[in-house]
């Protein structure tokens, strides 16, 4: 099937953290001004603002929020941390609610002192505990499987199959998945596990970049769409085929853009959508 080119801005949306040095405020009017239609709030942009107004701030600027992030990080050897984890996603949950987010990316967390079987049983447990209180606000929750590379501390959920089994044990409508390109593109059985998360309706969010080859950083070393090696444009097509007609997400975590003059790493972020 061939790939349908994308012809507009209407489906693109720049997480915070993307622009890293730009407060929200900053962020709401120049993503506005370069025709950005949608925002992913990373949740240290809203500390000591009053959230709901911050919500309807983006809104003036004809932004769609999309999505908070992140909750999750459920995992721990001890019990306290574990206790813990639920409550700052409660308050996730909250803050969600307040800005207008229709759900929360849950980057799941591991811990690397106990087995990852073990995390992956306390990630499921921890959803579920706050699954009640997510259904009261009106917030899905998003597991975001992360690459590999992250399951010592970030996320034992590392494949779209582990994600998928996950989401369909809870067997919630508020319960799905954050597919993100840079930690999925590697994976051979991706294209029928995107397949299986549509017919289950359970794809909550689209997240793209690039992957540097060679890379220099393994967490901060992301590349514009286009720059690497990851065949974006035809995951993207599995993913439409798959039913989801979201929001294409930018996220990009670069030492090398973030030190650019951040207008100019904008413009380049509209330039290279086209593209991908």
């Amino acid at each position: 099937m061939s790939v349908k080119p994308i012809k507009d801005l209407s489906k693109l949306c720049v997480h915070t953290i993307t622009t890293k040095s730009w407060s929200i405020e900053e962020a709401g009017e120049r993503y506005e001004a370069a025709g950005v239609k949608g925002i992913s709030v990373w949740r240290q942009y809203l500390e000591g603002r009053n959230i709901a107004q911050a919500g309807e701030r983006l809104s003036n600027h004809g932004l769609e929020v999309v999505s908070l992030v992140r909750g999750g990080f459920f995992p721990s050897v001890s019990s306290t941390e574990r206790k813990k984890a639920l409550d700052d996603n409660r308050k996730a949950i909250e803050e969600a609610a307040a800005l207008g987010a229709p759900m929360i990316v849950l980057v799941c967390g591991a811990d690397p002192g106990q087995s990852l079987a073990t995390s992956r049983a306390q990630i499921q447990a921890g959803i579920e505990e706050v699954l009640p209180f997510a259904m009261e606000h009106g917030v899905k929750l998003a597991i975001e499987p992360l690459h590999p590379m992250y399951a010592d501390t970030r996320s034992a959920v590392n494949t779209m199959e582990q994600a998928n089994d996950m989401a369909e044990a809870i067997a919630s409508e508020y319960v799905g998945i954050a597919a993100d390109v840079y930690h999925l593109w590697w994976d051979p059985h991706l294209e029928k596990e995107i397949e299986r998360c549509g017919k289950k309706g359970n794809l909550l969010a689209f997240h793209i970049c690039d992957w540097n080859s060679p890379t220099v950083d393994l967490l901060n070393d992301r590349g514009l769409m286009g720059e690497g090696c990851i065949n974006i444009k035809e995951i993207r097509s599995w993913v439409e085929e798959a039913g989801f007609s979201g929001f294409n997400e930018v996220e990009i975590f670069s030492d090398r853009l973030w030190a650019m003059d951040q207008q100019e790493f904008l413009d380049k972020i509209v330039k290279s959508y086209y593209d991908c």
